[in-house]
């Protein structure tokens, strides 16, 4: 059975805002009691934050797929719909969260860190809030947001100040086990330790964390083994230690040879490992075997730069000296680095020449594609079933400066306008003869800009027969009876 789980897919996804409510006031003797339609309720959010006493994503294995609560509709009588709740999803610390081509969105380290996954949609204003004095009782009501939703990738990379590496059976779990108070798997075979085992150290007034790597082999940087699975987990250490076996009983093998395939597997890895201070650790000299080869690797080891220390778990000896020589690299490490700032709030005003919008010819759809926040938001928000909601949402387009800019990049009456993105845009036949600031006279729900006669709209339907009827005439010519 799984129990340690350190890459998962995500799918996330964040409530919808509550639609607004289109209501009128009713009250005895009080006929127009105007608008009092409220607003629709937030969608919640999904959020990602760093529980400590989480070490696994195990339950995101299990369940990939998080929503957040959707906001409720606003109701009459000015009653705004309540809020969604926040999906909160506690992660370890040392969580890396990308996308789905791999690009890093957070990372996330620290007690309480937190990074918003999917944001949910805004409430739709309800009429009351769309009064005007020109428009005193919208018959209409803005509609909720959809929230956002997507895939996102969850890596846990272990947050620890020293690294075990070495081949399987050296003897890294069983030299965790008796530095720190870790109780990891130890056994005389191969692979016994299938997931990374942390522990605490403390030597005199340093204290650290230490890991080791299950499974590394030759090939592992290319999936071979574990090591391609856990490679990750050294790449925030301070220092690596490589632990090699003196007493192996395999006779292609030999502690210098183990320590080059490790540093090339390193190497091909990346990640900046290959630059990282380590150190040389022989273990199971306790056999007199393992003793006599220590002595012979240790001067060549030495030559090459390495400290070297010989020691042995099941012994207990040379433990001491190393593991004060690695709190006080680790100290030394600490010091070095900057001083953590509070994050500062960068402020970025909009430029000047900004509309919030673009517009661009496609020539393959034969479209002016209107993108940007504003529009395709205002778009999601409107009900298309409503004449004087569609003629609220010509108001803020032209408001916005999207008529103009149409009229720039050459587009002509009945030409066909597109606002969004190519999966979902709304599409619809540009009218500039509907202008913003016309007078709402019409029944609630109606806009008579929009019963006037359309020519585009006609010589574009009218096109579309034709071309029926051509396709249907060449289809009697030929036909074979």
């Amino acid at each position: 059975m799984t129990t340690f789980v350190d890459r998962v897919e995500l799918h996330v996804a964040a409530g919808n805002g509550g639609h607004g409510c289109a209501s009128v006031h009713r009250e005895k003797f009080k006929p127009l009691g105007g608008p009092d339609g409220g607003n629709g309720g937030r969608g919640g959010d999904v959020i990602l934050v760093v529980e400590q006493a989480i070490t696994t994503l195990l339950d995101y294995h299990h369940s990939p797929h998080r929503k957040a609560t959707n906001g409720k509709p606003g109701e009459g009588g000015n009653r705004s719909g309540k809020d969604g709740q926040d999906l909160v999803l506690p992660v370890p610390d040392g969580t890396v969260v990308l996308d789905k081509e791999g690009n890093v969105l957070a990372d996330l380290v620290g007690q309480g860190t937190t990074y918003v996954a999917a944001e949910g949609g805004r409430g739709g204003l309800g009429n009351a809030a769309l009064s005007s004095a020109r428009r005193k009782a919208p018959g209409f009501a803005l509609l909720g947001v959809p929230g956002a939703t997507g895939d996102i990738v969850l890596e846990l990379k272990t947050v620890a100040d020293v690294a075990l590496v070495g081949f399987p059976s050296a003897g890294k779990s069983s030299l965790i086990s008796v530095l720190s108070s870790a109780k990891p798997k130890i056994a005389d075979y191969p692979f016994t330790t299938l997931v990374p085992n942390l522990g605490v150290v403390t030597a005199g007034s340093t204290v650290y964390t230490i890991a080791d790597v299950p499974g590394l082999i030759p090939g592992a940087s290319q999936g071979k083994g574990l090591g391609l699975e856990f490679l990750r987990h050294v790449e925030r250490c301070s220092v690596l230690v490589h632990v090699l076996d003196t007493a192996t009983l395999e006779s292609d093998r030999d502690p210098i040879a183990d320590l080059d395939v490790i540093e090339e597997e390193l190497k091909l890895y990346g990640g900046g490992l290959e630059k990282r201070p380590r150190l040389v650790v022989l273990n199971k000299v306790d056999i007199p075997d393992g003793q006599e080869l220590a002595d012979m690797v240790r001067p060549d080891l030495e030559a090459r730069g390495y400290k070297v220390f010989e020691v042995s778990a099941v012994a207990r000896t040379g433990l001491k000296e190393l593991s004060y020589f690695l709190a006080e690299g680790i100290a030394k490490a600490r010091a070095r680095k900057p001083k953590q700032e509070a994050t500062r709030i960068v402020i970025r005003p909009k430029a000047v020449d900004d509309a919030g919008f673009t517009v661009t010819y496609d020539e393959v759809e034969d479209v002016y594609r209107v993108r940007g926040e504003k529009p395709e938001r205002w778009v999601r928000q409107t009900d298309f079933n409503n004449d004087e909601a569609v003629g609220y949402l010509a108001d803020r387009l032209n408001r916005l400066g999207v008529e103009d800019a149409l009229k720039k990049a050459g587009a002509r009456a009945g030409d066909g306008v597109a606002i969004g993105s190519d999966e979902n845009a709304v599409v619809f036949d540009w009218e500039p003869t509907v202008m913003a600031g016309a007078e709402m006279l019409g029944r609630r729900g109606e806009d008579h800009r929009l019963d006037a006669p359309r020519p585009a709209t006609t010589r574009r339907k009218e096109k579309e027969a034709q071309r029926g009827d051509s396709a249907q005439k060449e289809y009697d010519e030929f036909r074979p009876f």
